[in-house]
């Protein structure tokens, strides 16, 4: 590298050198010049009119370079001379200075003040900086006054091929699709160079491929991929690596380069049409089998992709196209066969269909390539179930009359079995449906018969089920409908359709119409049927109320005579005949109820209550309210004295005689004696507490611990209670923390074999007894009064 450049150097100094020798040939006449990197500063007089009649002289630039050139990247031992300035006026007596200043002066280039000549000092790069602006100036060097004006010029860097291409947007990602024309534009790559385009070939580049082919090419001057291969096909391959290369110096050799990766994918285009892998499919299905479940599945493999790749499905002919369905998965692209209507083993036993896979997207450019479509051959057997009876009938009605015996012949189910076996059939009646068991079936015939006269009027329909299963099978069954109409019967008699009460006035018209009667009837009216209405016979002669039938089912009640009187009667009753008129014909007696009442002129009624006209020896409503007052304040008053005497008047001091501090515990069952304890155990006497010798209190905080005495041991079950007694009336004793009274303690357990006997005997105090108790003087003084009760020595000898 650094040979090609001292090469490149030292050619452009030749060239140089030859060119300043013509330009001293051509400027010979004209008197001495220096060589080409030397800038003339001649100063030409001329003569001009002052202010004061002195004539000036202005100087006369000479010829003068508009820039000098110097090598980037000059790594010579020596500065680089990059030019000489020289001005007419310098007679080479060293009078004048030279002075340079602009960019990089005084830095990357310098000057000799003396003879004018300009070096750079250091290695340029073009591609940093490619011009640099100076001033030049010659001043007197005593006395630093400008002898000339200052003169600007620019040394250019001159360009050499440094700097590789480089692919600034790389690496590139393309798509093509497959099957594209040779020649087809997939990307285009572009290098930049940073040398100077404009000088020599070190920008001029050229692209070629490194990697990629034969499948792609690239254009050498733009960097355009094209494909080079026809009928690329992305099942084959999808993905390529492109290496490309851009090369400076127009591809020359002694050019630099730089490389970039494109990955190039191809894109699908539907090339490929849909493909069963076999040519027949076998499924079968249950005859048992409901519609819309699924027979089998079945899938066409197409390689494109998505929409490319979407497959559709149907049924073209065949035996079984009435009787199965064919959908599509959205998701796995098969077809699925569904039970469009049941099958049936015993009327046939298989089924053929031909199914076609095709493409919804066909391409127009590969349309010539073939048929985008495929078909296969599905056959489905019929497996046998073993399936329920069948009804002949999908339900059955039956109708029955009312009130007809136990036993009637409601109606006859029939169930067969439809598989080979024909096994016979049992009938029943599921529970849930007759709750009240109004029917019964024969199981072997499926006759139905009532269990007890029916009610229309109760209920007119029975829904009822009736299930039928094989005998022997797999406890399969089949259900149907049964309804059941109760036929009516007229067994009910007619009766008012309302039981409102009649009011009439006292100064009634006679001949007045006072109501209009109308009857229901539970039973069904027949066709022309209607009711009937007159008086009872014990009413038929009255004289006061008559009735006229008005043949419409309805009845119309008169007032035949006038002067009513609350006074006298206040309620009438009018018994009335009603016929129905039906078979066989019923009736029955209802009352009307005529109560009067008073009104005015305008025969409004004012009140039908009965009211006393004279109370003479009646008391005012608030005489009366006052007597009630009295009653309940006196009864409050007695029922408070007697409360008050009920209660017990208890003392309000208590006698310091009477404060012994006995705890006394009433029993109301004395019990059956010792006897009943034996199956009592000592151990129930013992306190978990004392285990260690030590009891302590459970009504004071105690102040100090009580010593355990030496050898004192928990006491077995088997001691006597009356030594465990003595024990623990001596601690308590010698209990210095127990309080200064005595405190009962109360034992369930008495001991077998107590000479005392059972303290709660009641005879004990009111007769003689020839028991001793003088061992009780032993018991210490917890036991003193129980000594003094029934021992034989005088509490005072005991005291003394």
């Amino acid at each position: 590298m650094w040979e090609g450049l001292r090469l490149q150097v030292f050619f452009l100094c030749l060239g140089a050198a030859l060119w300043s020798a013509t330009a001293a040939t051509t400027h010979r006449g004209s008197g001495p010049r220096e060589h080409s990197h030397r800038r003339h500063l001649s100063l030409h007089r001329h003569r001009e009119r002052g202010k004061e009649g002195q004539v000036l002289h202005r100087s006369k630039r000479g010829w003068v370079w508009n820039q000098f050139f110097v090598i980037e990247e000059y790594t010579g031992p020596d500065p680089v001379l990059v030019g000489r300035l020289h001005s007419d006026v310098d007679s080479g007596d060293g009078n004048i200075k030279y002075i340079l200043s602009g960019e990089g002066a005084g830095t990357i280039f310098v000057i000799d003040d003396k003879t004018g000549n300009i070096h750079a000092t250091k290695t340029l790069d073009r591609e940093e900086q490619a011009q640099y602006t100076l001033t030049a100036q010659a001043v007197a060097r005593d006395t630093n006054k400008p002898l000339e004006p200052p003169s600007e010029f620019i040394v250019k860097v001159q360009d050499i091929n440094d700097n590789p291409p480089e692919f600034l947007h790389g690496p590139y990602y393309a798509r093509v699709a497959e099957m594209s024309n040779v020649g087809t534009s997939v990307i285009k790559v572009t290098a930049t160079d940073a040398d100077d385009p404009t000088y020599g070939n070190s920008a001029r580049l050229v692209y070629s491929i490194l990697q990629g082919q034969p499948y792609f090419s690239v254009e050498p001057q733009t960097g355009i991929i094209r494909t080079a291969l026809p009928n690329m096909d992305r099942e084959a391959r999808q993905e390529y690596d492109v290496v490309i290369q851009a090369k400076d110096m127009g591809g020359h050799m002694g050019g630099l380069s730089g490389t970039t990766q494109v990955k190039i994918t191809l894109t699908d285009v539907n090339d490929n049409p849909p493909k069963f892998a076999q040519g027949v499919y076998a499924m079968a299905v249950s005859e048992d089998k409901v519609p819309g479940e699924e027979v089998g599945r079945l899938k066409a493999r197409d390689p494109d992709l998505a929409e490319n790749g979407l497959v559709d499905y149907r049924i073209l002919e065949g035996d079984g196209m009435n009787l199965f369905e064919i959908t599509k998965d959205s998701e796995t692209q098969e077809a699925v066969v569904k039970l469009k209507k049941p099958v049936d083993f015993e009327t046939k036993r298989s089924y053929t269909l031909k199914v076609e896979a095709s493409n919804p997207h066909v391409d127009p450019r590969f349309a010539a390539w073939g048929p985008y479509k495929d078909t296969t051959i599905v056959k489905i057997s019929v497996e046998d179930a073993d399936e329920p009876p069948t009804f002949m009938a999908p339900s059955y009605n039956f109708e029955v009359e009312e009130n007809a015996p136990a036993g009637t012949l409601v109606g006859r189910v029939h169930a067969k079995d439809t598989d080979i076996m024909n096994n016979p059939i049992r009938y029943m009646i599921p529970r849930y449906t007759d709750l009240e068991e109004f029917f019964t079936i024969n199981t072997e015939d499926g006759i139905i018969k009532t269990t007890r006269p029916l009610d229309r009027e109760a209920q007119t329909w029975h829904n009822i089920s009736v299930s039928a299963a094989e005998i022997g099978g797999h406890h399969q069954d089949a259900k149907v409908r049964v309804n059941i109409k109760v036929k009516d019967v007229n067994d009910n008699a007619p009766e008012f359709a309302t039981q409102n009460e009649v009011l009439v006035c006292e100064n009634v018209s006679p001949g007045k119409l006072i109501e209009t009667v109308s009857a229901t009837d539970k039973d069904e009216m027949a066709h022309r049927q209607h009711f009937h209405f007159s008086l009872a016979p014990e009413v038929a002669n009255n004289h006061s109320f008559s009735l006229k039938d008005n043949r419409d089912s309805t009845a119309s009640i008169f007032v035949i005579r006038k002067g009513f009187s609350r006074m006298s009667q206040d309620v009438y009753h009018l018994p009335i005949e009603i016929n129905d008129n039906g078979v066989p014909p019923m009736s029955s007696t209802n009352t009307l109820i005529i109560r009067v009442c008073s009104c005015d002129s305008k025969d409004t009624i004012l009140s039908c209550n009965v009211e006393p006209f004279i109370l003479s020896a009646g008391l005012s409503t608030g005489a009366l309210i006052a007597i009630l007052a009295c009653i309940v304040i006196l009864l409050a008053i007695v029922v408070l004295f007697v409360a008050l005497r009920r209660q017990k008047k208890e003392p309000l001091i208590v006698f310091e005689e009477e404060d012994i501090r006995e705890n006394i515990i009433t029993y109301d069952d004395e019990g059956g004696g010792e006897e009943d304890t034996e199956a009592f155990d000592i151990a129930t006497l013992q306190n978990p507490d004392g285990a260690n010798g030590f009891l302590p209190r459970k009504d004071i905080k105690p102040e100090l611990q009580y010593p355990m005495r030496p050898g004192l041991r928990p006491i077995g079950n088997s001691v006597d209670v009356d030594d465990f007694i003595k024990t623990r009336i001596s601690d308590a004793d010698n209990d210095p923390t127990a309080p200064p009274y005595d405190s009962i303690q109360i034992y369930g357990y008495e001991g077998r074999g107590s000479i005392a006997g059972s303290l709660s005997s009641l005879e004990s105090v009111t007769t003689d007894s020839d028991l001793d108790y003088d061992y009780l003087q032993s018991w210490g003084p917890r036991f003193k009064k129980l000594a003094d009760l029934y021992g034989t020595k005088d509490s005072a000898d005991d005291n003394s």
